[in-house]
Order: structure tokens, then C-alpha cells, then sequence
């Protein structure tokens, strides 16, 4: 169940990686409007271009849709494929198998959530909350355990909770025995996320990047590496903690990035990245993002969005 206070932001809304229409398909109807949308989707109406499929098999669409949206890369062929040629019942079961299986909810802006709570600091974090609780009345982490389950939730909450050690001392000891306990957590048959999940989730910044350092003295892979072929359900949020361990800026460089690549633009991301960070620290992600990509963002946005709302967008960006 959503909570209202998240709804708005979260769901009904793209998974990060295909058009906004798809986002769409697989939001269930609310309370509200579920008479009459009921009367628009039903699939016994012979005037609708989209009826049952009559192969529906729910299993073998959660299994494609997973492989779609959890390997590198968005496979968009995929997903049109399989959320177009289903009636909205349909849809809706695959969504449920899907939260089921993966604790992830496909309408909920997952990506949002992990863009947010991977890259801001505890006092940023005490803001949001305090911000989200006058704006809603509601506690923002109560709300959170109602649109997030499974490995991924557990990590993102503890996140959310903004009590990261932020401590600027090293403990290299602790350091080399933390790469170890990552290493044989992972290299166990299944892997031990929980051990992932306490040390990324719980480290301070500092203490993380040695660890990485001694990671690597132990295992042929990378951390990163190693999350990305032995922790599915965590990939995408333990995958960014690192990449914001490493640098806040090139991870929000490389989400820029993607906001703006192939066909249509994620306005939410560019709203949130530019104008959030436009007091913070745009500046070093500007940088990062000419350094990565070659040009820069103000070109990009030069390309990308118009009118007012392109404007302000460019002049919050500013010139290189």
C-alpha cells in the first residue's frame, strides 16, 4: 500500500530507463478513480487495442522483466514488448509477482530513492526528513517502510536513518578486516548480503575508501565488481553507495548523464540534481560530468530542454 505522502513522487512514474507511457502501464489505478478507470481498462471490450494475452504466463514475464531492468543497461525492446501486448489485470499481476519476488515495487521511483539516500550526508538526510514531516505530517522513514521490502529496503531504511559513522579518522585494521569479511561474504555459494549491507550502509566515507583499496589486495575483481555479479537484489543501491564513496559528483555526473541519453529527457532527475545541488556543489559536478563525457552540461541541456523550463535549468547550470 502507498502511503499518500510518497505518491505522488514515487509512483506512477517511469522506471528509470524507458518512456514515461510504460511508467504508466504498470501504475495501479487509485482508490479514487478505480470505477471508472475500470470501465477504460477492461479487457473484454472489443473496441480496446489491448486484450488478454492468451500465452499470459506471470513467472515468465517476472523472469524477462528482471533481465530487462536488472542487467546493464535497460533492455527497452523487452519491456514494450511485454507491458504493451498485456491487459491491465494482467499487468497488475506481474507487478505483484514482481514486488513479491524482488521486494521491489515497479511502479515506486526506486531509482529516486537510491539516488537520494546514496549520495546525501546525515545532516542532509535530518533536513529531508524534517522537510518531508511539516510538508506531509507524516514520519518520512514510516512512509519509506511502506514502499520498500526485501534486501533492497532493509539497506535503503538504514540509509535513510542518516546515522552513517562520519568519523574522518581511519581505522586501518578494521579496514583490512572488513575487505575481508566483503570478500568471503561474497564468495560464499549464496552470497551474504547482510554483510554488504552493515559495512556500506554503516562506514564512514573515509574508512570505506581504504577498504576498497584493501578489497583489491584480496580479490581479482573490484567491490564494485563483485556487487554487480553476486548481490542482484542490491546491485543498483550498494553499486551507487560505492560510486558516492569514491565521489558524490561523478555518480550525480554520470545520473545527469543518463536523464539526458536516447530518446526523451527524465525531467525529475535534471529538477532534482541542478536545482538541489545548485547551492552544494554543481560546480564539482559540472566538472566531472566534461571530464567524463566530453562536453559539457550546459551543452547538453542546450540540446535537451527549451522554453522557460530550459532557462532555468541553464542559468542554475551556469556556463563552463
Amino acid at each position: 500500500m502507498h502511503s499518500p505522502g510518497l505518491c505522488v513522487e514515487l509512483t506512477c512514474l517511469p522506471v528509470s530507463g524507458f518512456p514515461q507511457a510504460l511508467g504508466t502501464l504498470i501504475c495501479p489505478p487509485t482508490k479514487n478513480l478505480q470505477n471508472d478507470l475500470d470501465l477504460f481498462l477492461d479487457s473484454s471490450n472489443s473496441g480496446g487495442t489491448v486484450k488478454d494475452s492468451p500465452n499470459f504466463k506471470v513467472d515468465e514475464d517476472v523472469a524477462a522483466l528482471r533481465k530487462a531492468l536488472e542487467g546493464r543497461g535497460t533492455d527497452e525492446k523487452t519491456l514494450i514488448e511485454i507491458l504493451t501486448q498485456r491487459s491491465n489485470a494482467q499487468r497488475q499481476r506481474i507487478a505483484q509477482a514482481y514486488e513479491k519476488e524482488t521486494g521491489k515495487g515497479l511502479g515506486t521511483r526506486e531509482c529516486a530513492l537510491t539516488e537520494i539516500f546514496a549520495s546525501r550526508s546525515n545532516k542532509q538526510i535530518k533536513a529531508l526528513s524534517e522537510a518531508y514531516s511539516a510538508a506531509t505530517g507524516k514520519a518520512l522513514l514510516e512512509d519509506l517502510k511502506g514502499e520498500v521490502t526485501g534486501e533492497y529496503g532493509k539497506a535503503l531504511l538504514i540509509l535513510a536513518e542518516g546515522k552513517r559513522d562520519e568519523s574522518i579518522v581511519v581505522n586501518a585494521g578494521k579496514a583490512k578486516a572488513d575487505a575481508k569479511a566483503l570478500y568471503e561474504a561474497g564468495e560464499k555459494k549464496k552470497p551474504d548480503e547482510d554483510i554488504f549491507i552493515d559495512i556500506l550502509c554503516h562506514r564512514s566515507v573515509p574508512q570505506l575508501r581504504q577498504t576498497f583499496v584493501d578489497y583489491k589486495e584480496i580479490s581479482t575483481k573490484t567491490l564494485q565488481e563483485t556487487i554487480e555479479v553476486r548481490c542482484p537484489h542490491l546491485e543498483k543501491l550498494l553499486v551507487a553507495v560505492v560510486k558516492c564513496v569514491k565521489s558524490v559528483p561523478a555518480y550525480l555526473a554520470e545520473r545527469l548523464f543518463k536523464s539526458m541519453k536516447g530518446l526523451g529527457t527524465t525531467e525529475s532527475v535534471l529538477n532534482r540534481i541542478i536545482v538541489g545541488r545548485s547551492e552544494v556543489d554543481l560546480l564539482d559536478i559540472r566538472a566531472e560530468y566534461k571530464k567524463r563525457f566530453e562536453h559539457s552540461l550546459y551543452t547538453k541541456l542546450e540540446s535537451e530542454v527549451s522554453g522557460c523550463y530550459g532557462d532555468v535549468l541553464k542559468r542554475l547550470c551556469g556556463q563552463d
